[in-house]
């Protein structure tokens, strides 16, 4: 019973949350906490996610089918974890639909986890901010279920999807998902973009403030930086999907005609 608020507190917990717990009760015998754990998971109130990592089941729930939040899964899968790319633009209520893969980034990030229906991947940190330690750049404290987890920014998220679409969905996903969002501060999305150093990402993040340029109220001298750092080749807009279309000169993209001309809005 006395460990009731720590379980109600954390839905999803680390070992070593539970042995600071315990070391604040003065219980640091040793294997009190293996054998409190083996207690709780033998009588349901604890199941296993990966190894270090465990969820709450409430009592009288069903372990195997009660729902375990992904969003604190993924959270907690490393001490440095950061909600990123598409599974931030969910978390910020901004995904166009819904994903059961779930993205981090961390500085070590782990292998692909499954658990249950979901999927948890690991993405590292871009070497620009390890380089400069600017890792922690556009990210933001948020809480859920109680309980605080790390976040990248709308502006970052933005820069993040557009450098790794394969982490982010379909282009329509990430156009209409992006485009959900109604104000972006783009001072700090090129400050971004800037310090990643990618060409080709600083381009793509140009030529979607391009296109929207009336929306989101973008300035010349937001596009004019981003239009200094582009390739001096035509790049793909996905360079692992080398996928046809068509020349933007202005940024040096081939550009897929269904993201150019937002075909996915058209009423057959």
């Amino acid at each position: 019973m006395k460990h009731d608020a720590f379980f109600r507190k954390h839905p999803v917990f680390t070992g070593k949350e539970l042995a600071g717990h315990l070391s604040s009760l003065g219980e640091v015998r040793g294997r009190t906490q293996e054998s409190l754990l083996a207690y709780h998971r033998k009588a349901g109130r604890v199941v296993l996610v990966r190894r270090g990592l465990y969820a709450v089941i409430p009592p009288g729930a069903d372990p195997g089918s009660y729902p375990i939040d992904p969003f604190l899964v993924a959270a907690k899968l490393t001490p440095d974890a950061v909600l990123s790319h598409y599974t931030a633009l969910e978390f910020h209520g901004k995904a166009y639909s819904v994903h059961t893969h779930f993205v981090y980034s961390a500085s070590r990030p782990l292998g692909s986890l499954n658990f249950r229906a979901y999927v948890f991947r690991g993405a590292r940190f871009p070497q620009a901010l390890l380089r400069f330690g600017k890792e922690n750049f556009g990210v933001s404290a948020a809480e859920r279920s109680g309980q605080e987890l790390r976040v990248t920014t709308l502006e970052r998220t933005l820069v993040d999807v557009l450098d790794r679409p394969d982490l982010s969905g379909s282009w329509e996903e990430i156009w209409r998902s992006l485009e959900s969002v109604e104000f972006f501060d783009l001072d700090k999305v090129v400050e971004y973009a800037l310090l990643l150093g990618n060409a080709t990402t600083g381009a793509k993040v140009g030529f979607f403030l391009d296109q929207h340029r009336e929306t989101l109220m973008v300035d010349d001298r937001h596009l004019n930086m981003l239009h200094d750092m582009r390739p001096r080749q035509p790049h793909y807009l996905n360079r692992s999907k080398r996928k046809s279309g068509r020349l933007v000169s202005e940024w040096n993209l081939v550009v897929p005609s269904i993201v150019l001309e937002r075909a996915w809005g058209e009423v057959p």
